[in-house]
This record gives structure tokens, C-alpha cells and sequence, in this order.
């Protein structure tokens, strides 16, 4: 009976306890209510930015595993077909699936990006301006992330839900992916970006803030996508003129700011001493040696890398056969439009027997070739993973030279804390060239583009192999009407197209062009026919217009949503 007795008393003890314990502020644990303070507050918009970095390995916010991969700028690579296979599905399109795992990733990264948003600025409209000065441009720099977040799910699954922070939690479930017309929803992202244009202000104090030019252009980029007008089936039905002409005026205000400029090499954009440089627009800011394990690193490239001994691992985002010999310039330093396939530059010497533009060499390694701008480090054969399969070449944009202090190891991958560029200045005047060559003002974009181009003839310094001779035979000019062109509105847009292409190569852009532009299936499947013929793995890839322009919406948030978001097309 005492036994009883003392195990009863324990018992009512132990509940007495355990109510005290509940009925305290658990250690470590910060309340909601705690975090609408002004400190609080800057700390949960910080963490909104944070999200910009925060990627796995295989969800980049590059996005170049479904802009370049799919676009033939690139292959996948890895250690053959079965390695990373949902990104093996991308680049076939053919077994691309809604239950792709990446996909499904992805889609709730972006969201999480979103909610981190959307929850500062639950607390930042509440707060009284006088306690928090910053709060207008706060709640401006909230809306540029979140806009950044909705234009990648937009490019990517075309409809998606739209939730903002003024929608009741208990409602997110009701809204559906198909609510808004595609035009309604680039409204929608286009308004974050005006906001934050209006409110944000000329200069910031911190790097890597936007400001008012930032906002500029990411909204002309968003209204030049809107202007390219869709029907069900992802053609092109008409360009609107009048959103071309808000591209321009968008882009000018970037221009007329003289705060940004081409950088005088190409290769400042893609060195970790030159980040944050005069080209830098909007930038994801990596980190190292912030007080975690590893620091804020550039996870979505860490595959990128080459199995030398410095690296180790692990040969994935190689540049294709096609996106090489696009380099190609004829005679007068042009372009080839038509006939750069018709033989191939694979290796060393084979470099010197056509020309090339310059940017071939910051945008891929070349067996024989200096690597990363390093003469005495020679990029070879063996470094590459599976050659038999995706062939030598490695993609350098992503990568830092041997010896980098951003670099950082996360055994058994690698990758930097360099800065990733969202938005050149070079992005903003080739905008504007496409917005006026669409509006027959070609003459008025072939400075734009001759900009970019003498910038890209320029930057050989960098190049050359020890012996101070270049690796490969370079011949780049401008167009001159009359001279080595002929400048009609139609030569003009396949110039500027052209020009996208060799200048945001392996950026991740590439794909994206291709579907705003209504060529999609006819410049992918074109290639995929001649480079099959030297990678045969391609030989069952297949782009299916009217369905691949987008990722099918993952099966896990059909589910999710028991059944109200609604599959894209052809899935």
C-alpha cells in the first residue's frame, strides 16, 4: 500500500510539474509576438534574403538546370545517364514527369522564399513608422524578393498559386494554381516591382540591397516577358507594343542612373575580387566564415566542378558540342547564324582553325586550354567525368580558380562563396535592344548591342597560355550597316538573339528566351537532331510543343492541394 501511496503521490508531482513546465517560455523558442520588434523585425528580413541562397544541390537558383540543360547550351553530365536521372529527364523531355522529385523540390524552395517574405511583411506593415524609420523601404525590398520568387516559379510551371501576405493562412489551401491568366499573374509580379521602384531608394548602404535602379530592372524584365502574349498552348499570339515601350522607359531609368556600366573585361563578372563590380545589378551574396560550418555557399553549382586533384567532383553542367561551335564568327567577325555545326572544335589546336568570339573561353574549358584564367594550369581530358558520354568540355562561369579564397569544401562536394549575378547591366541593354527591334526601331539597338559586343572583343588579357599566345584564333567586330551587314528589322532580331546566347552562355537564361520567344520546339528539336549524332543518348529526346515550355505542376502539390491545382498541358 505504500508503494502505492508514494507512486500516487509521484504522479501528481510529476503532473503538477509538467503543467509548470508547459505554462513557461520554452528555452531557446522565440514567439511570434517577440519578433515585432524594430531588431527582430531587420533580422526576419534578413532571413527573407537569406532564402535567395538557400538551394540543395539539385534545386539551383541559377536555374540552370532547366534553363541552360534544356535549351542545348548544355548537358547534363555526372557519371552517366543514371546519375542525378531526374535532370537526365529534363534534358530528354520525353520522361520528364509531374512525380520528378526535383521539381517538386524546387516548387517548395520558391516557396519558402515567399513565405519568408510574406511573413516580414506581416510584421512590417504592422509596425508604427516612427518606432521603425526603415519600414517603407522594407516593406519595398520584401516585395522585390518576393516578386524575384514568383518570376522563377512563373518561368518554370507557368501557373502557380498567388499568395501574399494579406492572405489568411487558413485560405492558402482554397487558392488554386489556375485563378489568374497567365497575363494577370505577370501583373501581379509586375506590381511587387513597381512598388519596390517607387519606394526603394537611389543608393543603399548595404551591398546587396536592391535599390530603386534594381527595381527598374527587374521590372522591365518581367514586362518584356508579359508583352510576349501566350494562348493555351504557349504560342505567341502577339507582342505588345505598349509593354515594350514601358521595357524601354524601365530601362533607361538603369541607364540614365550612371550608376552601372560594362565592366572593361567580360572576366570581372565571373572572379570573386571583381564581385559587386560595375556590371552588378542584382546579385546573390554567398558567404564564408559567417559563423556556420561551412558558410552560406553557392550549393547549386557544386556539381559543377572538375575531378582534378584540386577539385575532385563532379562533372555535371558540360557545355554542348552546339552551344561550343555557336562561338564560331565567319570572316568579318560576325556571328554564324547558319552553318557553325557543320564542323566541330572539340579539342586544343582545333581552336586555331576557325574564329572565334573571345567569350568562348569564359564560358567553357577546353582540353588543352588554361583554365580560369590561371596559363600554368592546363585544362585536361582526364578531369572531365564520363567524356565517352557528354564529352570533355566543363562549364567555367560557375566555377573559381584553383587557390580561390571563396572556394570551400562540404566533403564529398565543393563549390565558392562568389557572388551569382540575377541581373547584369548587359541583361539591360540587350532588353532594351529586343524591346526596340520589336517595335521596328532597330537602328536605335544597334549601339545597345554593339556595346556588348566590342566589351566581349576586348576581354582577351586574361587568355592567353604561358607562352603568351592565345589558345584560340579570335576575330570579333561590331555590325557595321553597309559594311559587313545588312541591318533590316529581321537581321537585327537574330543579332540580338544571337548575341543572348554567346553572352549569358551556361547562365541559365538560355531556355527561358527560347519559350518567350515562341521558338522553342523548333530551335531544340533542330538541335537535338545534330548533337545526338555525337552524344547518341539524345537520339530518344524529343521537345513536345504545347507542353514542355513548362514543368508540369509536381504531383506531391496536386496532392497537397487535394485535387485543386490544376496540371499544365500534356501531363
Amino acid at each position: 500500500m505504500k508503494k502505492v501511496i508514494l507512486l500516487g503521490m509521484g504522479i501528481i508531482m510529476m503532473s503538477l510539474s509538467c503543467k509548470k513546465a508547459l505554462d513557461q517560455q520554452p528555452q531557446g523558442v522565440v514567439s511570434s509576438d517577440d519578433l515585432n520588434t524594430p531588431v527582430n523585425i531587420e533580422k526576419m528580413v534578413i532571413a527573407a534574403y537569406s532564402s535567395l541562397g538557400d538551394e540543395s544541390i539539385v534545386t539551383p537558383n541559377s536555374l540552370w538546370s532547366w534553363g541552360s540543360l534544356r535549351s542545348g547550351d548544355a548537358l547534363k553530365g555526372g557519371d552517366g545517364l543514371g546519375d542525378n536521372s531526374g535532370w537526365n529527364d529534363y534534358e530528354q523531355f520525353v520522361t520528364n514527369r509531374p512525380n520528378n522529385t526535383y521539381s517538386d523540390q524546387m516548387w517548395a524552395q520558391l516557396y519558402n522564399g515567399i513565405a519568408r517574405a510574406n511573413d516580414a511583411l506581416v510584421r512590417v506593415n504592422a509596425i508604427d513608422v516612427a518606432v521603425f524609420p526603415n519600414k517603407v523601404s522594407r516593406q519595398a525590398e520584401l516585395r522585390f524578393l518576393r516578386g524575384n520568387f514568383y518570376f522563377m516559379l512563373k518561368v518554370l510551371y507557368n501557373k502557380v498559386p498567388y499568395i501574399i501576405e494579406t492572405d489568411p493562412k487558413d485560405t492558402y489551401i482554397k487558392i488554386s494554381n489556375d485563378i489568374l491568366t497567365s497575363d494577370a499573374l505577370w501583373g501581379k509580379i509586375a506590381d511587387d516591382f513597381k512598388f519596390a521602384l517607387a519606394n526603394l531608394p537611389e543608393s543603399q548602404a548595404d551591398i546587396g540591397r536592391p535599390n530603386k535602379y534594381t527595381a527598374a530592372a527587374y521590372l522591365a524584365k518581367v514586362l518584356l516577358y508579359q508583352a510576349y502574349k501566350q494562348d493555351d498552348n504557349h504560342n505567341v499570339t502577339s507582342i505588345d507594343q505598349a509593354l515594350l515601350q514601358s521595357v524601354i522607359t524601365n530601362c533607361d531609368l538603369v541607364i540614365n542612373s550612371g550608376k552601372y556600366a560594362l565592366s572593361d573585361d567580360f572576366a570581372k563578372n565571373f572572379l570573386t575580387q571583381y564581385e559587386n563590380g560595375p556590371e552588378s545589378v542584382f546579385a546573390i551574396q554567398y558567404s564564408q566564415n559567417d559563423g556556420t560550418k561551412y558558410g552560406r555557399i553557392d550549393m547549386g553549382h557544386s556539381l559543377s566542378y572538375t575531378l582534378n586533384a584540386d577539385f575532385g567532383c563532379c562533372g555535371f553542367h558540360v557545355p554542348s558540342q552546339d552551344m561550343v561551335n555557336s562561338f564560331k564568327t565567319d570572316n568579318n567577325g560576325l556571328p554564324m547564324f547558319t552553318g557553325y555545326n557543320d564542323a566541330d572544335a572539340v579539342q586544343g589546336t582545333d581552336f586555331m582553325n576557325f574564329n572565334f568570339d573571345p567569350r568562348l573561353e569564359h564560358s567553357v574549358a577546353i582540353p588543352g586550354h588554361p583554365f580560369k584564367y590561371d596559363a600554368k594550369y592546363i585544362f585536361d581530358r582526364s578531369w572531365t567525368r564520363a567524356p565517352a558520354t557528354y564529352g570533355a568540355f566543363a562549364s567555367l562561369k560557375d566555377m573559381v580558380p584553383v587557390g580561390d579564397p571563396s572556394f570551400q569544401r562540404i566533403p564529398p562536394f565543393m563549390s565558392s562563396s562568389k557572388n551569382w549575378e540575377i541581373i547584369r547591366y548587359a541583361d539591360v541593354l540587350l532588353w532594351k535592344a529586343e524591346a526596340l527591334i520589336e517595335l521596328s526601331r532597330e537602328t536605335e539597338a544597334l549601339p545597345l548591342i554593339n556595346q556588348v559586343r566590342q566589351r566581349a572583343a576586348n576581354s582577351v588579357a586574361l587568355l592567353k597560355k604561358p607562352d603568351g599566345t592565345y589558345p584560340s584564333k579570335y576575330k570579333m567586330t561590331t555590325y557595321q550597316p553597309g559594311v559587313n551587314a545588312t541591318w533590316t528589322n529581321s537581321f537585327a532580331r537574330q543579332a540580338l538573339r544571337t548575341e543572348r546566347r554567346m553572352e549569358f552562355a551556361m547562365e541559365g537564361y538560355r531556355f527561358f528566351d527560347l519559350v518567350r520567344w515562341g521558338i522553342a520546339d523548333t530551335f531544340i528539336n533542330s538541335y537535338l537532331v545534330v548533337e545526338s549524332t555525337k552524344h547518341p543518348y539524345l537520339k530518344t529526346a524529343h521537345f513536345t510543343k504545347g507542353r514542355d515550355e513548362y514543368l508540369p505542376i509536381p504531383t506531391n502539390q496536386i496532392s497537397f492541394s487535394k485535387g485543386l491545382y490544376k496540371q499544365n498541358p500534356g501531363f
